[in-house]
């Protein structure tokens, strides 16, 4: 069995996708569905059971896990918003919950990947390398980035990362993000604002470097992240690694390839950034890819244009999910 916490995510389900491309249909999902559509991304999938996150925890605590026959643990639940102001929810969610999982997985040595995040670099000051001996100079510039950080350090310090994985993953976009709200990625808006208005709307720059739209993110489409974590998990990886396209791409780029796949003209317009998120907002980031291809991932990363050509015309327009 394999068990896919935030199972009905962006990412999570992308996983259950990627296992059932394998012919893979013993999983236990694990997510917290509330009031929001994300069920719809789990419709398509084969799994063989799905559990609320509450009482998976109860049920892991009090030993029912304990002779289960498992293959793998696939960890990408958590509370994902960069926005999220309650420290103390992001701290249990986001950090509790991972190191309760974890020493499970190592008491019984279960191979184990977890989600770590790009947003642990900050303001990329120092680089967005996946060195493990540089984890306690990096400085978050908020507190979900802060979250990710406490159990990538507390994973070094407690000897974990020589048996489990953290996945840092970068800007993942694809079909399954409608559920998303506030969080949805700027391709999902941009489909959005361009079907409903025939524009897109992108924040103007308050940073003399860097142009309206011009300012850079490393993009990373959901399948390649997949097939990413899949290779690592193979191979037997342990410690943290950059999952990005190792490429930086503008927003404008972004805009375009979206107006490109709809046929449509483009019509930026460029609208004032929130005062609350100027001080904080990062123009540029770039994971570095190396420790990845070093570990035998040789696989193609797909281009920002076609894989956004893939999300739009063969999932956003038909309104279908991963599985359909």
């Amino acid at each position: 069995m394999y068990i896919v916490t935030g199972g009905a995510g962006l990412i999570g389900s992308a996983m259950v996708w990627g296992l059932n491309q394998r012919g893979i249909r013993d999983i236990l999902v694990v997510d917290h569905l509330g009031t929001s559509e994300k069920w719809k991304n789990l419709a398509s999938l084969q799994y063989t059971d799905y559990m609320e996150r509450d009482e998976f925890a109860a049920r892991l605590q009090q030993g029912d896990f304990d002779n289960a026959a498992m293959e793998g643990i696939f960890h990408l639940g958590a509370c994902s918003a960069t926005t999220e102001r309650d420290a103390t929810y992001l701290a249990v969610n986001n950090f509790g919950y991972t190191k309760m999982l974890a020493q499970f997985a190592c008491d019984r040595n279960i191979r184990m990947m977890y989600a770590s995040s790009c947003a642990t670099y900050g303001d990329g000051s120092l680089g967005y390398k996946d060195d493990e001996s540089a984890i306690e100079s990096l400085r978050p510039l908020n507190m979900y980035g802060y979250s990710k950080q406490m159990f990538d350090r507390y994973a070094k310090e407690h000897g974990m990362l020589s048996r489990i994985f953290g996945c840092k993953f970068s800007n993942v976009y694809g079909p399954n993000e409608r559920h998303k709200a506030n969080m949805r990625s700027v391709v999902l808006r941009a489909y959005e604002q361009i079907t409903a208005t025939g524009t897109m709307e992108l924040f103007k720059s308050y940073h003399p470097d860097y142009a309206d739209g011009e300012f850079m993110r490393d993009f990373l489409y959901v399948k390649d992240a997949v097939a990413m974590v899949l290779h690592l998990f193979d191979c037997g990886a342990t410690g943290l690694y950059n999952i990005g396209s190792g490429r930086a791409e503008t927003w404008n780029a972004l805009a375009t390839a979206a107006f490109e796949a709809l046929g449509k003209p483009v019509n930026i317009r460029y609208i004032d950034m929130p005062e609350s998120l100027r001080d904080r907002y990062q123009y540029y980031t770039c994971t570095e890819i190396g420790k990845l291809r070093a570990a035998g991932y040789t696989a193609e990363v797909g281009s920002l244009k076609d894989s956004i050509r893939d999300m739009i015309c063969n999932y956003l327009i038909p309104g279908k999910y991963l599985g359909d």
